[in-house]
């Protein structure tokens, strides 16, 4: 279980079934903080805390299949792109965000990791870590790069691993 603060207005976790190609059936809904309250601590240097920040800043764009820009992201393609923005290529797929990565051990998360998830029994979900047991990812078609809990039961259950950029 990760360590965190309680987060205001958390709602109830929906059942979520299998995810296929980074789309959501459901999600959680666990909104973000306003702006002035997103408190990402960490180097002013630090490119995975810049890349937590761009990424964040990306909350309520649409979900785009194939997205690697403000018109839409799938859920590498935000990662790409918050990367590519803090000044730090990064690879543009899953599978090979995962190779590219070391492993973290989930006690240790800072902001910028990079999470990763199975769903229906293989690798198929990223997102990146801000703080407090948070991340942002953009979940499916119809919706919006959003917020989540790491410590929602969906979440939990799907989380494989953590990595970190060298």
């Amino acid at each position: 279980m990760i360590a965190h603060r309680t987060l205001r207005n958390t709602l109830a976790c929906l059942a979520l079934p299998a995810l296929a190609a980074c789309s959501w059936q459901e999600e959680t809904a666990l909104p973000p903080a306003p702006e002035s309250q997103v408190v990402i601590q960490g180097y002013a240097d630090d490119v995975g805390v810049e890349a937590a920040r761009i990424a964040y800043a990306q909350v309520g764009i649409p979900y785009r299949y194939g997205g690697a820009n403000p018109e839409g992201f799938d859920c590498s393609g935000l990662v790409h792109y918050a990367y590519d923005r803090a000044g730090k290529a990064v690879p543009r797929t899953t599978s090979a965000l995962k190779q590219a990565t070391r492993r973290v051990d989930e006690r240790a998360l800072l902001p910028g990791d990079i999470l990763f998830f199975n769903v229906a029994g293989k690798l198929g979900h990223v997102g990146i870590y801000l703080d407090d047991g948070r991340f942002v990812h953009a979940p499916q078609t119809g919706r919006t790069v959003s917020v989540e809990s790491l410590d929602s039961p969906f979440y939990r259950q799907a989380f494989a691993r953590a990595g970190r950029f060298d």
